[in-house]
This record gives C-alpha cells, structure tokens and sequence, in this order.
C-alpha cells in the first residue's frame, strides 16, 4: 500500500458511522413507494396485468461544467467530450461569468454564433447541447466580482448597481423559463479582495438576491461559496458562511439553496494534511446537518479531486475518495445537487490553452484524461447513478387491479402487458409530488 492511501484513514475509522448514514439515507431520503392502478376502458381494476418498470432519469441532480463545450482543436475530441457528457450527467454548470458574456458594455456574447472565447463557450450554444439531451442547465456566476469586466472596475457603485440590473434583466428576459437554478452571488470570502467599489458595500449579498427575487421569481436563488468555509470551519452557528447567510435572510435576502463547493486544490506532498477535515465522514456529515437548520436545499457547487498523475493506482484511488463522497452527499436529506468542476484533465482553471505543465492540482483532476478517455472516477459516477442507484423490475397487479414498488425518484418508462396488448407510459415519480398512479387500458 503506498503513502497515498493514508488520506482514506478517516474513511476508514469511521466506515460502520459513515456506512450506517448512507445506506439508511438513501433508503429513506432518495427512494419511496409508488402504487400503480391498471384499469379497464370502464374503469374497472384488472388483475394479473405484467409490467416492466424501467427508471430513465434521476430527479437528484448531478453534472459537471460545460465550459469546454466545442473549444478542442479536432472535431473528433469535440464530439468525445459531447458523448461522455451527455453519457454520464443531467444537469450542467454554464459559464455566465459577466467578463466573458459582456467583455465589452453593451456587447454581449450569448448567441451560438458569438465570437469564441476560451472555456466560456456561448450560452446559446450550451442551450441547445442541454435542450437536445436532457440535461438541466444552472446558471453559475450571476454577480461573481473576480470576474466582473474591466469595463467596470474603475466604476462607482452607483454605476455598477445600475450595470447588474440591466445584466439581471437581460438574463431573466432570455433564459428564467429555461434554467431553474440561479446562483446569485458567488465566493464572497475570496482572498484576494475585491476589484470593484461595489464589492466591499456592506449590502452587496442583499441587494444582489433582492434584485435577483425581482427578475428571477420563481427560480430557485442560491448562494455559493469557497471549499474551507462551509467544510473546515468550527461547525457552529457563529461560522463565518453560517453567520453571514443568516445575517442576510433576516435583512430579507430570499436565498433558497446553499451552495458549498468542494475543490481539493492541493499539492501531493500536502494532500494527507489538507484533506483530514474533507475526507472524514463525521465532519461532512455534521457541517450539512450545520446548514440544514436553514431549512433550504444544499448542492456541491463545485468538486476536484485530484488524481495527481495517470498511474493506475492514483486513478484508482480517485474514484475510491469520490464513490465515498458521492454517497455521503447523496445520502444526506436537504443535498440536491452535486456538480464536479473539470471533466477533462489539462482543461481546467488557470490553464492557458491546455497546458498540462501550469500545476498537477488542477489538470489532473479530471474525469478524462488529457486525450478525453475516462478514467475510473468517470465510470464510479456513472455506475452509481446509472446501475447502483437505479430501478429496475416486473411486477403484476394484483386481484384490486395493483401495483407498488419502491424506487428511486426520478421518471419511469412502465411497459404494461394485458394479455396481447401492451401500452407504454411514463410516470413522473417525485419525492414531494404524487405516489399514486392511474393507467387506462
């Protein structure tokens, strides 16, 4: 066993509290029982009825970005990275970073023909990647100062205020009936300060969610932040994230879900050191208990675990550390959401152009590798998703014309067989929506 398999110790310490949570979790948070009623033209219950249920998507939802949607060099990898997408995920991270969707005041860059622009591909052009494969998209980067437009950076606050609303309203008139999730404001803790006036106004969160409760009023509105602070804190209500969500609730801000991103962003040789508050089970479980006293969904904005080098075994141990890490998240009753950043290696953040040379941390936390064949981790998130965590059967009804089964929430193709008739249907099955089901033969 080498050095690096001491990250997993935590893991491994707390395996019978770690297992007991995510196999009753799952149990009782991500699957429930639904009743099938066949009936004849009459309405009349009929007995003995064959069907083959067939789960065809999650409701949970679960992605990557797209940021480097048609931004390779060869149509071959184009299409490669467009198959392990659409493959492996249903929601998708898109990237309304306000630099790279207005670089220029009043010159905006969301038509699928706009002018291309390195791992900020058009939105229109993710629109109808997501449109065609079923997959949700999320907004992400609404009001992220670190990539406000230079155009801005010298404003006064006044100005700027004035330059979001019209960014507010332009993106609600094009896209709120079509992407659900809204993240309002992103990393406000981030270290190195901000560079315009309006970041540092003591009202900048409220009355970034106030304005975006105006344009965006019936999508979901989150708040986003860094890895160490919803994580590594002392898991109290006095935790800076904790503190200055609820400072902005009671001002009256509407944040409806938590955004806590994960990003192992560490060298090799400080991997054990930084991770021992990430990679241990009871600490992640108590801090999504910590921010569930709000009462709003939870979603892992943002995932990178490093796999450090292409060796067989670093791999390996990259799906391991996620299969436990997905589990944990997907077993935990307020999480929704669970977004991993890069999915190819060598194209991530601060990487000019793929430049597998600008640091290990980032470019080998992929799900792909650098030439877009998947690694492990790839298939560990497919698997659980789509085989692990999956429903599958035949059942009949019974002599009351019945049906019932438990599985996971999500939509289901049913193939209902009555004698030489069989019928197709697709049943919505949702954890807060109807359990009960009506088929007409």
């Amino acid at each position: 066993m080498s050095d690096r398999r001491k990250v997993l110790e935590l893991f491994e310490k707390n395996k019978d509290y770690m297992n007991e949570r995510i196999d009753s979790g799952i149990e009782q948070n991500r699957k429930g029982y639904a009743q099938i009623t066949v009936k004849d033209k009459n309405k009349n219950p009929v007995s003995g009825v064959k069907m083959a249920i067939k789960q065809k998507t999650h409701e949970f939802k679960y992605g990557a970005n797209l940021f480097m949607l048609d931004e390779f060099d060869t149509q071959e990898k184009n299409e490669l990275y467009r198959k392990y997408f659409r493959e492996a995920f249903n929601m998708a991270t898109l990237p309304f970073y306000w630099d790279a969707t207005e670089p220029e005041c009043g010159k905006t860059r969301y038509a699928k023909d706009s002018e291309k622009m390195y791992r900020r591909p058009a939105i229109d052009l993710c629109m109808e990647f997501c449109q065609e494969n079923g997959i949700e998209p999320r907004e992400h980067g609404l009001a992220y100062e670190k990539f406000f437009p230079k155009w801005l950076h010298n404003a006064s606050v006044r100005e700027i205020k004035l330059a979001l609303e019209k960014r507010f309203s332009q993106i609600s008139t094009l896209y709120k009936d079509k992407i659900p999730t809204i993240e309002v404001t992103n990393e406000m803790e981030w270290r190195d300060g901000g560079v315009t006036a309006f970041y540092t106004e003591p009202d900048y969160i409220e009355w970034c969610f106030k304005l975006a409760e105006k344009y965006f009023p019936a999508n979901e509105l989150v708040i986003n932040e860094y890895s160490y602070l919803p994580w590594t804190d002392r898991c109290m209500t006095t935790d800076k994230y904790y503190s200055y969500i609820e400072a902005n609730m009671l001002k009256g801000a509407r944040i409806d879900a938590i955004g806590m991103q994960y990003h192992m962003f560490m060298r090799s040789e400080n991997e054990y050191e930084g991770t021992r508050n990430y990679y241990d089970p009871i600490k992640l479980y108590n801090h999504m208990d910590l921010y569930s006293r709000f009462g709003k969904p939870l979603q892992v904005t943002e995932v990178t675990i490093p796999a450090y080098s292409n060796s067989q075994e670093d791999e390996e141990l990259q799906a391991e550390i996620i299969e436990k890490l997905y589990s944990i998240w997907f077993s935990h009753p307020n999480m929704e959401q669970i977004i991993y950043w890069n999915l190819p290696d060598g194209y991530a953040a601060f990487a000019p152009q793929g430049d597998m040379t600008a640091g290990e941390n980032y470019f080998h936390g992929g799900l792909l590798r650098y030439d877009l064949t998947p690694k492990p981790a790839y298939y560990t998130i497919k698997e659980l998703f789509g085989k692990k965590w999956h429903t599958e059967l035949e059942t009949a009804t019974n002599g009351e014309g019945k049906a019932s089964f438990k599985g996971f929430y999500g939509k289901y193709e049913i193939k209902i067989t009555a004698g030489d008739k069989t019928i197709e249907k697709e049943l919505d099955f949702r954890k807060k929506g109807c359990k009960s089901f009506e088929v007409i033969l």
